[in-house]
């Protein structure tokens, strides 16, 4: 019973951890994708001032991609600009259209695009900028080196992998003989109550037919 409460709230804990983490930062999301296609990616921004709230967000798209189709999911409580050159979109800029929408202390948001199609690999950093009411910009614009620790505030980063790859495989022979066993286990958990009480049937029969030949012999 210990071990089948403790779950739950192991889970629990790992979600909430979870949480806190991808809101450390301005991320992109998924972080990986396949290439090839068009995708929808999602930015989501954490306020981290515990004073002042965010006013604006700036999304620049990497020069090199070249995407063809930028779309942008309305956002409500929000309005938006597009910067582009030769028809390829550079910039995109979030404000809102209220105070009552700004992006509060504790909190974090999410803006929706769709754009494509992607490269066949590799990576597309979109650096950031965050605009406080107090005036002050965070700049999501360091980008991660191998063998160094994580910058204080890197960019959002996108991995492409080559099309048909995905980064979930799928079941393997002993994730299958697992839920398998996993079946039959709870099968004969879901019987266990059933055979005791046919044991305790037979008990009492026994002790019964034993009582009735000792008063007989008596």
């Amino acid at each position: 019973m210990k071990h089948l409460l403790a779950a739950p709230v192991l889970a629990l804990t790992a979600l909430v951890a979870l949480a806190g983490g991808a809101s450390a930062h301005v991320t992109v999301n998924p972080s990986t994708t396949s290439g090839g296609s068009w995708s929808k990616l999602t930015f989501r921004v954490p306020t981290e001032s515990e004073s002042a709230s965010t006013t604006k967000v700036q999304v620049f798209f990497p020069a090199d991609a070249g995407f063809q189709s930028v779309t942008i999911k309305p956002h409500p409580g929000w309005s938006y600009s597009i910067s582009k050159t030769n028809d390829t979109v550079q910039q995109i800029t979030w404000t809102p259209i209220a105070k009552a929408y700004e992006i509060r202390p504790g909190e974090f948001d999410e803006f929706d695009v769709a754009v494509g199609p992607l490269p066949d690999s590799g990576t597309l950093t979109f650096k950031a900028l965050q605009t406080y009411s107090d005036g002050s910009v965070v700049r999501w614009i360091e980008q991660p080196q191998s063998g160094q620790p994580e910058p204080e505030h890197p960019a959002p980063v996108l991995t492409i992998t080559a099309g048909g790859e995905t980064t979930d495989p799928a079941p393997s022979t002993s994730t299958k003989d697992s839920a398998a066993a996993s079946t039959a286990s709870q099968s004969e958990s879901d019987h266990l109550p059933l055979v005791l009480a046919s044991i305790a049937l037979a008990v009492s029969v026994g002790a019964f037919a034993v009582a009735a030949l000792r008063r007989k012999q008596a």
